[in-house]
């Protein structure tokens, strides 16, 4: 008889962690699928200038997106975990399904065991991203920039257009030759040096690669140059070979730089980093403030688990709007209150050891304040007005309804 009674408790306990399980996984899917369509849908401005001005292939379009998803699936994961167990938890509330779960004797803290490892497997899957999966897909971006531009026609140059391949640098061309990256008829304004203003005219003018220094080089055949300086002092003359250099950080700004930024760095050559840079100096700051933030963002993701809970469990009524918009705002607070701390530790204002851990310091004690608040069946009194506003609204509704 014990034996039974042990086993159909246990039973019991695996049914109702398979029920949350299920009431929180589909939600999960579902937010960060919203998540990475509104993000992606903010690069497609970049991605359709890449396929009219470089030609980029389709193939070339989905390995740059599959190169962005690891960057935004980490941003995303601290939101979508808080709201996918927020909206399950809304959702047990709202039809009073928790209520006859502590009738029968089962408290939040005996469904939280579904909810932790949810947390855990996101923690996991965030600290993968931030070690390796992130510096990996910016490092490949930039990879993929360096490659674009080098394989495609004349660097975005159009015939008889003006185009601007790089900042301060305009072209027009009369025509050109993608075989052998000739240009003929060459006109270019160049006010890449603040101080002067250059202008190049050229029967003919050839693109030279070199992909390991990561340079293009332009060289003018046959041309005449200008100078005119900040007094409007005017020189030049003619030239039989003239060479451009332009370096890959400027024709593919933001993916194709050819030194590593430190959200591309691996945690060894952060470490490495650190140790050669001056203490409290700016790449000193930014190299630990990416590092620190390898665990700091997934343990923001673990705390946001946690706090979906008594969150959910507290706000009977409203649904999953009301679920979408409260989980936003938490998201929109935590993200607000990190993106202000990293500044202030990049420009040491505030030491990384400490402002890195703040967002989440502020999240344990959010956490605990609600788990507090909902085992002693406390409501939030932010909650509450939420609650009282949206029944007065139907109660009006029903009244003019009548």
């Amino acid at each position: 008889m014990w034996a039974w009674q042990r086993w159909s408790s246990t039973q019991m306990k695996i049914t109702l962690h398979k029920y949350i399980f299920n009431e929180i996984w589909p939600a999960f899917m579902t937010v960060l699928m919203v998540f990475i369509f509104l993000i992606m849908s903010t690069e497609m401005l970049k991605l359709s200038e890449w396929v009219i001005n470089y030609g980029v292939r389709l193939t070339q379009v989905l390995v740059f997106i599959f190169y962005l998803l690891p960057d935004i699936i980490l941003f995303a994961l601290p939101a979508t975990t808080l709201m996918a167990v927020f909206v399950a938890f809304l959702r047990l509330s709202s039809n009073n399904e928790i209520l006859a779960m502590k009738s029968s004797g089962i408290s939040l803290f005996q469904m939280l065991p579904t909810v932790l490892l949810v947390s855990l497997i996101s923690f996991l899957v965030a600290m993968f991203l931030g070690i390796v999966g992130s510096p990996w897909g910016n490092r490949s971006l930039k990879d993929l920039g360096f490659q674009i531009a080098q394989s495609g026609d004349n660097l975005g140059i159009k015939k008889r257009v003006f185009s601007q391949p790089a900042d301060n640098l305009t072209f027009y061309v009369n025509s050109s030759s993608s075989a052998d990256s000739v240009l003929r008829d060459v006109f270019v304004v160049d006010k890449t040096d603040p101080t002067v203003t250059s202008t190049i005219v050229a029967k003919e003018a050839r693109i030279l690669r070199d992909p390991e220094a990561r340079i293009i080089t332009i060289m003018f055949l046959d041309g005449t140059l200008s100078y005119i300086d900040q007094d409007s002092r005017t020189m030049g003359g003619h030239f039989d070979r003239r060479r451009l250099s332009i370096e890959m950080d400027k024709i593919m700004e933001s993916v194709a730089s050819s030194e590593k930024d430190p959200a591309e760095m691996s945690m060894r050559e952060l470490t490495n980093l650190i140790k050669r840079e001056v203490k409290g100096g700016r790449d000193y700051n930014r190299a630990l403030v990416n590092l620190l933030e390898k665990f700091s963002i997934p343990l923001a993701v673990f705390l946001m688990g946690i706090i979906g809970v008594p969150l959910g469990a507290q706000l009977k009524s409203g649904g999953r709007t009301v679920g979408i918009v409260v989980g936003l705002t938490v998201f929109l607070i935590y993200y607000t209150f990190l993106a202000a701390v990293r500044n202030l530790c990049k420009t040491g204002f505030i030491t990384p050891f400490v402002g890195i851990w703040a967002p989440d310091l502020f999240l344990l004690i959010s956490c605990l304040y609600l788990w507090n608040r909902a085992t002693k069946e406390r409501p939030v009194k932010v909650l509450e007005k939420i609650k009282f506003k949206r029944e007065s609204r139907r109660r009006e509704y029903y009244r003019m309804g009548e």
